[in-house]
């Protein structure tokens, strides 16, 4: 039988491939961009193809820039003494967008790409504090004492954001590493 809807199928197929998006999703997005809404589907071609040509990692922390350091680095109004490592320079996104942190970021991703020698320049340049903000579990605690280790010569405080029970959800349909945490650094009322 002939598909004559290869490049439909291919369209859809492509959407699937992005997280979150199953095939119902990437279909429905698929048919209103190519026969609801064409403009829409052009203005996303062109939006995914000028990110592609312009983002890039930053060279001082590793966040989403399109020049060769990104805004936050390079703006003097931040506190320098302000360190907070991430997993990713979504994460950097997601702290910004709400204004819950005013100093510098370091972007982890990987053991294997962490260049402790860039991570020690950076603190050497009168960071006083390190806040871990990396989602919770065994080896990333792993991971935040291997850092603290390798700082340890440093006049540094290091901490971490908070875990436990999240707002508005039953003891029962908590995980049971977030209920030890929760209890574990139990809060005086």
């Amino acid at each position: 039988m002939n598909n004559s809807l290869e490049k439909f199928n291919r369209l859809v197929d492509a959407l699937g491939e992005l997280p979150t998006i199953g095939k119902k999703s990437a279909t429905r997005l698929a048919y209103y961009m190519i026969m609801n809404d064409t403009y829409a589907g052009m203005k996303i071609a062109h939006a995914i193809e000028d990110a592609l040509g312009s983002l890039k990692k930053c060279c001082e922390c590793g966040g989403m820039s399109e020049d060769e350091i990104c805004y936050i680095c390079s703006d003097e109004s931040r506190d320098t003494t302000l360190l907070c490592i991430v997993e990713n320079a979504k994460d950097i996104l997601l702290l910004e967008e709400n204004g819950l942190f005013d100093g510098k970021y370091f972007v982890l991703e990987t053991l294997e790409e962490l260049s402790i020698s860039h991570l020690e320049d950076i603190v050497k340049n009168g960071v006083t504090e390190v806040l871990f903000a990396l989602t919770p579990s065994i080896s990333n605690d792993a991971v935040i004492l291997y850092i603290e280790d390798k700082l340890s010569q440093y006049e540094i405080n290091f901490s971490k954001i908070a875990q436990g029970v999240p707002t508005g959800v039953s003891l029962e349909n908590i995980d049971l590493l977030s209920l030890t945490r929760a209890l574990q650094d139990k809060v005086r009322i």
